[in-house]
C-alpha cells in the first residue's frame, strides 16, 4: 500500500490508500455479508486468486480493519472478523452497492455473468420461511452453459440450513428450474421476476407446484434489488 501512496495528509487520500486497491471493496462486501472463512470468501470471489486473497486479508489485518481468530467450534480453523473500524465501513460498502444498482446501466451489469457467484449469492439470500419443514432440493439448470457449470443444487434442510452443490448430491429433486444465466441474474438483481420469465418462456419450473408457486418469495434477492434503477 505504501508504494501507491498519494503522499497527502487528506483523510480521503489516506483512506483510499487502504481501501482502493484492486479487489479490496468486493472483499469487504463478502466480509460485511458474513463470510468469515477463507474458503467461503473464495466462493464469493471466484475470480480472485488465493494468493491475492491472502495478501489482501493480511493488508486489512495490518490496517486493523479485520482480525484473524481461531474458530470457536472447529480446532485448526481460523476466521476473519471485522473490527470496530471494519464495521464502520459497512455503510460505505452499502453506498457502493446502492450507487451501482442505481446508476450502472442494466446492459453493462448483465455483461458480467458468473454462475458460481450468482449461486453463492442466492444460497445466502434464500428465505427458507415459505419452504416446507422438510428437506427441499431445487436444481437449477442453465441450458447454455458448459456441463461443468450447467447444473446447481440448492438444498434447504428442516432446520433452515441452506447448502449449495455443484455436483449432484444424490437426493430426489423437488423442483427443477430451467432457465438461462442472464434471466436468473436479472431476477436476483430485481430487474426481472419469476412470473414474467415464465410467461415469456425464459424459465420453466417442473416439480412441486407449491415450491414453484412460492419461488419469488423463497428465492431471496440482492440486498440492492429494491433500489430504483435510474440509468437506462
Amino acid at each position: 500500500m505504501t508504494q501507491a501512496s498519494y503522499k497527502q495528509f487528506c483523510p480521503v487520500a489516506m483512506a483510499a490508500e487502504v481501501l482502493c486497491t484492486r479487489w479490496t471493496i468486493v472483499l469487504l462486501r463478502e466480509l460485511v455479508a458474513g463470510s468469515m472463512r477463507f474458503n467461503d470468501l473464495r466462493r464469493g470471489l471466484p475470480r480472485m486468486s488465493p494468493a491475492l486473497l491472502s495478501q489482501r486479508l493480511k493488508e486489512l489485518e495490518a490496517a486493523d480493519i479485520i482480525c484473524r481468530k481461531p474458530s470457536a467450534t472447529e480446532p485448526g480453523i481460523f476466521e476473519y472478523q471485522l473490527t470496530k473500524a471494519g464495521r464502520e465501513l459497512e455503510p460505505l460498502v452499502e453506498a457502493f452497492g446502492i450507487w451501482g444498482q442505481r446508476w450502472v446501466k442494466t446492459e453493462i451489469s448483465l455483461q458480467h455473468l458468473d454462475a458460481p457467484l450468482l449461486m453463492w449469492d442466492m444460497r445466502r439470500s434464500l428465505n427458507p420461511t415459505p419452504l416446507p419443514k422438510r428437506r427441499s432440493v431445487i436444481q437449477f439448470q442453465y441450458k447454455e452453459l458448459s456441463p461443468a457449470q450447467r447444473s446447481w443444487w440448492l438444498m434447504v434442510g428442516p432446520n433452515a440450513a441452506v447448502d449449495l452443490c455443484a455436483i449432484d448430491p444424490g437426493f430426489d429433486v423437488d423442483l427443477y428450474v430451467s432457465t438461462d444465466l442472464r434471466t436468473m441474474t436479472a431476477i436476483w438483481m430485481g430487474l426481472d421476476n419469476v412470473r414474467k420469465a415464465q410467461s415469456a418462456g425464459r424459465m420453466i419450473l417442473t416439480g412441486d407446484r407449491q415450491l414453484a408457486s412460492d419461488m419469488q418469495a423463497w428465492l431471496g434477492l440482492s440486498p440492492f434489488a429494491k433500489v430504483t434503477k435510474l440509468a437506462s
